[in-house]
């Protein structure tokens, strides 16, 4: 029998600046249930986790954002068996490792309209109204803050 693996996942929470503090992009995923996350997406063969956010965010939302560091942060998830069933493989869930990036006040992003229909720039305080999972939602703060200390860091 195949042993069962988690797919490999890179996803990265861009901060853009807004006034004295910092939004953070969501992008929407057309469909019913857990739709608006971070840009994310599977890291290729040969390629690091940071090369795969970028090509993801490039692909979802048109920007090509700047590093600032990776996060220790990692979410692992199993598949629902619903979705299990249309997968012809040994893969039963993800694993996402985060990448943290910046982006110019005026960046302009463009979804592809096929994987992403939308996107949002959010504050902290507006995450619970996109983010309905709990623990992904957790994270995403996590990631929020950790974000904003970076940024903090860069500064000085």
């Amino acid at each position: 029998m195949t042993q069962e693996i988690y797919r490999s996942c890179a996803s990265i929470a861009v901060f853009r600046p807004s006034g004295d503090t910092f939004e953070m992009l969501l992008v929407h995923k057309p469909r019913k249930r857990d739709d608006w996350q971070l840009p994310q997406g599977g890291v290729e063969e040969g390629e690091t986790c940071e090369q795969a956010a970028i090509r993801e965010v490039q692909e979802e939302a048109g920007i090509t954002p700047e590093i600032i560091d990776t996060s220790s942060h990692v979410y692992q998830y199993d598949f629902p068996a619903s979705y299990r069933r249309f997968r012809p493989d040994n893969v039963k869930g993800q694993r996402i490792e985060y990448v943290f990036a910046t982006v110019d006040a005026d960046t302009k992003v463009q979804v592809d309209d096929e994987e992403i229909d939308q996107y949002m720039w959010v504050l902290r305080d507006q995450l619970p109204e996109y983010l309905k999972r709990k623990e992904y939602l957790d994270l995403v703060n996590k990631l929020y803050s950790d974000g904003l200390e970076l940024i903090e860091k860069s500064k000085s």
